[in-house]
C-alpha cells in the first residue's frame, strides 16, 4: 500500500508542540519504515519481531515518559500517547510490548521500588537489554483480579510464591516479571527473575489476534524470592491498578493509531478501485463509511488530546482513562470492520493490513479491562452506585 499521509481533519497539530509533533515524526517513520513492512509476514508466523527492540529502545520508546536519569526519554504524557498512537498504527502487538515494557513494568519499579531497583532494572528495561512483563490477571480472575490466588509467604529473609497467572504479554521472552501476589499484610508487588527455580513461563499458542505478539502463562510452584525482590512501597490493590491506568491511557491513544491505518488504506483503496466504470469511493454506500469513520477517529483525537494534558497537570481520573479507552477501543474496532467492508475480498488478506488490525482489536477491546467492565466503571463515577460486586 502508498506510503501514510495521516488523518487530521481537525487540525490537531495545532494543538501540539514542537516536540510532541518532533516525537510522532520520528515514530511515525520507524513505523513505515520498519515495522509496517515485517507485520504480514510476523502475523502470518506468529512471531514477535524481536530485532525492532533495540531499535525501539534506540529511539526512547520504552518508558518514555519516565525520568532522563534512568535512561529514559522524560517526555510529557501527550507525546507519549503519540508514540502509542504510531507503534499501534503499525501492529497492536508492538504497541503491547512497549506498553507493557513503560507503563506496566518500569512504571511500578519506579514508584515503588527502591533506590537498588530502580537503579539496576530501569536502565536495562529502557536500553532494551532487558524484558519485563505484568503478573496480574489469573486463569480464573479477570475482570475481579482482587480475589488472585496467587499467594506470597514470607520465609526468614525471603517470600515463596505460588500460583499461576494467564494472559501475560511478554511472559515467555522476558527476563524479569512483576508477579502481583496475596500475602497476610495484603497484595504485594514481587520482581521474579527468569530462571528462579520454580518458576516458568510457557508460550500460549492457536491464538487468532495479536499474533505478532508473545502471549503466556506464569507459573510459579514454590518460587523463592529474596526479601531484596519486593518492591517495598507496593502494598494494595490500589498498585497494580495505577499501573492498569497507565497502560490504559496508553491503550487509548494505541487504538486511534490503528483506526487512523485502517481509514487511510480504505480511502487510498476505494479511490483506487473501479467498478461499474468508477471508483467505487464515487458511491454514496462507500462515502457515508468513510464519513462515519473520519468523525469517529477526530472525535477520539480530541478525546485524547485533552485527556493527555489532563495528565500532564495531574488532574486525569482513572474514570476519565476507563472513558477514552472504551470509546476509542470500540471505534477502532468498528472502523476496521467497516474499512474490511471497503476492501472486499482484498479486505482479508494480510497483504492490505485492515483484518490483522480488525482482530487484534478483538483482544484490545478485551484486555487491560474489558468494554463492558469499563462501561460499569463509568456507570459507578456516573451514579456512585457499584454495579460489579
Amino acid at each position: 500500500m502508498p506510503t501514510y499521509e495521516g488523518v487530521d481533519f481537525y487540525r490537531t497539530d495545532g494543538l501540539l508542540s514542537d516536540e510532541e509533533r518532533a516525537v510522532r515524526a520520528s515514530v511515525r517513520g520507524f513505523v513505515s519504515e520498519r515495522v509496517i513492512p515485517l507485520m504480514p509476514e510476523c502475523f502470518e508466523r506468529a512471531r514477535f519481531p524481536m530485532e525492532l527492540v533495540p531499535e525501539m529502545a534506540a529511539l526512547g520508546l520504552l518508558g518514555a515518559s519516565l525520568p532522563e536519569k534512568y535512561g529514559c526519554a522524560g517526555v510529557n504524557n501527550v507525546a507519549y500517547g503519540l508514540i502509542m498512537q504510531e507503534l499501534e498504527r503499525g501492529d497492536s502487538g508492538i504497541r503491547s510490548f512497549a506498553s507493557v515494557q513503560g507503563a506496566l513494568v518500569m512504571y511500578p519499579i519506579h514508584e515503588w521500588g527502591s533506590d537498588a531497583q530502580k537503579n539496576r532494572w530501569l536502565p536495562l528495561l529502557a536500553r532494551g537489554e532487558k524484558v519485563g512483563c505484568f503478573g496480574l490477571t489469573e486463569p480464573d480472575f479477570g475482570s475481579n483480579p482482587a480475589g488472585m490466588l496467587t499467594r506470597a509467604e514470607r520465609r526468614g529473609d525471603a517470600w515463596v510464591l505460588n500460583g499461576a497467572k494467564m494472559w501475560i504479554t511478554n511472559g515467555t521472552i522476558a527476563d524479569v516479571a512483576v508477579v502481583w501476589a496475596k500475602t497476610s499484610d495484603g497484595v504485594m508487588g514481587f520482581l521474579v527473575e527468569k530462571g528462579t527455580k520454580g518458576f516458568s513461563a510457557p508460550e500460549q499458542t492457536m491464538k487468532m489476534s495479536l499474533r505478532a505478539s508473545v502471549t503466556s502463562e506464569l507459573v510459579l510452584d514454590n518460587v523463592e524470592v529474596p526479601d531484596g525482590n519486593r518492591l517495598p512501597g507496593a502494598i494494595g490493590m490500589k498498585c497494580p491498578f495505577a499501573c492498569l491506568t497507565q497502560a490504559r491511557y496508553g491503550i487509548a491513544w494505541g487504538a486511534v493509531g490503528s483506526a487512523m491505518e485502517c481509514f487511510d488504506i480504505a480511502t487510498r483503496y476505494a479511490k483506487e478501485r473501479v467498478q461499474f466504470s468508477k471508483p467505487i469511493a464515487a458511491y454514496q454506500l462507500q462515502q457515508a463509511k468513510l464519513a462515519d469513520m473520519l468523525t469517529e477517529i477526530t472525535k477520539a483525537q480530541l478525546l485524547c488530546i485533552q485527556l493527555g494534558r489532563l495528565k500532564d497537570q495531574g488532574e486525569a481520573t482513572p474514570a476519565q482513562v476507563s472513558l477514552a479507552k472504551r470509546n476509542n477501543v470500540a471505534m477502532a474496532l468498528d472502523v476496521a470492520r467497516s474499512a474490511r467492508t471497503i476492501l472486499g475480498a482484498n479486505g482479508i488478506m494480510l497483504e492490505y493490513h485492515v483484518i490483522r488490525h480488525a482482530m487484534n482489536m478483538e483482544s484490545v477491546y478485551t484486555y487491560e479491562g474489558t468494554h463492558d467492565i469499563h462501561t460499569l466503571i463509568l456507570g459507578e463515577e456516573i451514579t456512585g452506585l457499584k454495579a460489579y460486586d
